[in-house]
């Protein structure tokens, strides 16, 4: 499981955003328990930061959103990574409607 998470964050931090969507949504799916709602979120991100690009701003802000609402249950340092950060950098591209630099960092 760990290598289809670490090769969503790959393709999330290159801006290949669909990329990341299709492989996390095959770790969301093979979950259980409560990672499973956090992959979802993670999905939902990447979805919604793929439409933005796109210059679907209605459907990937609300995609994004959904997302966002999911990852901030969780704690700062989630599943090995800075979810606190990422939480911000979504929220500054949910606020702006713009794909800035975001990337999934290493907690601590």
């Amino acid at each position: 499981m760990s290598d289809l998470f670490e090769r969503g964050i790959d393709c999330f931090n290159r801006g290949l955003w669909f990329e990341a969507h299709e492989i996390w949504e095959d770790l969301w799916n093979a979950t259980e328990g409560e990672t499973r709602l956090f992959y979802q979120g993670l999905v939902q991100v990447a979805v919604g930061l793929h439409h933005l690009s796109r210059g679907n701003l209605r459907g990937g802000r609300r995609v994004l959103e959904r997302g966002l609402l999911k990852l901030q249950e969780y704690p700062a340092g989630y599943a090995g990574i800075d979810n606190r950060r990422l939480t911000i950098e979504l929220e500054s591209a949910l606020r702006n409607a713009a794909v800035p630099t975001i990337r999934v960092h290493p907690s601590g």
